[in-house]
């Protein structure tokens, strides 16, 4: 498997954010950048050797497709990701403060998986959907990138299972809240 730049990877989600119309993610360990506050995409690129600055816009520029009605967004988050100490507590709770607010935008759906939630399955990656053609899957290594139909069924097929554990729109943001106030005391 072959590592491919920051930059690279950032073009090459552009591209199939801009071919695709309804993207599923399902976020185990960490917020996507899409959903990111500046803060927490910096400190999520502190290892990088990339210009970081640069990398901060670009994913920040890529947000812009949210507001896209004419796409379809769906995204899965554990408590763990949502939680994880990317930045400090006050960062944490601004974080969450804006998954709240990405809530209300018509096209996007933000559900999460609370801890105590029982899964038909164990997750083991982060992946996304594009449409029903290509799936990526997140591994410590790099990424995969799935297009055999049988593969990205699997996937679709795994995504409505967590879907179906997940709390969306009111019940999400009150998470969040509470969530939120933790990181705040």
């Amino acid at each position: 498997m072959r590592r491919k730049g920051l930059g690279t990877r950032q073009a090459e989600l552009k591209s199939l954010e801009a071919s695709s119309t309804h993207m599923r993610y399902f976020l185990l360990s960490m917020v996507t950048g899409l959903l990111a506050t500046p803060e927490y995409v910096r400190a999520s690129l502190a290892h990088s050797t990339v210009d970081t600055s640069k990398a901060v816009a670009g994913k920040l520029e890529r947000q812009a497709i949210l507001y896209d009605v004419s796409k379809q967004f769906t995204f899965i988050l554990t408590e763990q990701a949502v939680r994880w100490p990317v930045v400090s507590p006050l960062a944490l709770a601004e974080q969450m403060d804006r998954l709240s607010s990405l809530t209300y935008l018509p096209n996007v759906r933000i559900g999460l998986i609370p801890v105590r939630a029982s899964t038909p399955r164990t997750p083991l990656n982060t992946f996304t959907a594009y449409d029903a053609s290509l799936v990526t899957v997140e591994t410590s290594a790099g990424s995969l990138v799935l297009r055999d139909g049988r593969d990205v069924r699997s996937y679709l097929d795994e995504f409505a299972q967590y879907e179906e554990c997940a709390a969306f729109d009111e019940d999400a943001r009150a998470m969040l809240s509470r969530w939120s106030a933790d990181c705040r005391a």
